[in-house]
């Protein structure tokens, strides 16, 4: 990151760079991302989870403090909860540390709240293309059903933050509660049609050799790219 570049922008790993003692959270190989503007030191931090005071460690450190949460959608290990027997702290426990929104896509807001325990008055419901600022920082959400019903992608300065929606190898499973592989096909070939080439995935796990890759390799490389009609994608998945 450039110190004349008003953007600040993190991708954090779990197990890695922070919860490095966290079994599960090494197991999961969850991002977190800070996006801020140093002029102003406001940052959202996108998907906390594991070890929230490591995360605001991160963001106190490069002076920079926590503004706001975004969410990608209501799994555990992206939010918080309880998950697979083990709990997770998450936007909950980082609410209990600052005071802050918690943005989520509209669709998503009563599984957020249900997961992790957060009250209606702490979330922001968005609708897709609404924009959260965080400074002079303008974050675009795209509404990207498929994984979850309120999964949402996140576009800044050419970066695409895309949760479960999109990773570099695959995307989202959809065979999870309220999973949609219709919707995920719309999200990824149609909503995400004009997200440009250019444009730099961050997806929310490493499940592949790089952290992140233009969505033109994304496009060329990734399987789920293939299938040119909904018909061939639920071919792809066995339906």
């Amino acid at each position: 990151m450039s110190v004349d570049d008003p953007l600040y922008f993190r991708q954090l790993l779990s197990g890695r760079d922070f919860a490095t003692e966290d079994v599960v959270a090494g197991q999961m190989v969850n991002f977190v991302y800070l996006i801020g503007d140093r002029r102003t030191g406001e940052a959202v931090v996108v998907d906390p989870a594991y070890d929230v005071d490591a995360i605001l460690g991160v963001l106190e450190a490069d002076d920079m403090r926590c503004t706001g949460v975004l969410a990608t959608h209501y799994h555990p290990d992206h939010v918080g909860g309880s998950m697979m027997g083990f709990d997770i702290v998450g936007a909950r426990e980082l609410l209990d540390r600052v005071s802050v929104p918690v943005h989520s896509q509209r669709d998503e807001a009563e599984f957020i709240s249900r997961v992790t325990g957060i009250g209606g008055d702490d979330l922001v419901q968005h609708d897709s293309g609404d924009i959260v600022d965080v400074g002079a920082i303008g974050i675009e959400l795209i509404h990207t059903p498929g994984h979850t019903p309120g999964s949402q992608c996140f576009l800044v300065d050419g970066r695409l933050v895309a949760g479960d929606t999109l990773f570099l190898e695959g995307c989202g499973r959809t065979d999870l509660p309220g999973g949609d592989a219709v919707a995920l096909y719309d999200s990824l070939h149609n909503r995400l049609a004009r997200v440009p080439d250019t444009a730099v995935l961050f997806p929310g796990h490493l499940y592949s050799e790089e952290p992140s890759a233009s969505m033109g390799d994304t496009r060329r490389d990734n399987f789920v790219f293939t299938p040119r009609s909904e018909q061939q994608w639920l071919a792809m998945f066995g339906r």
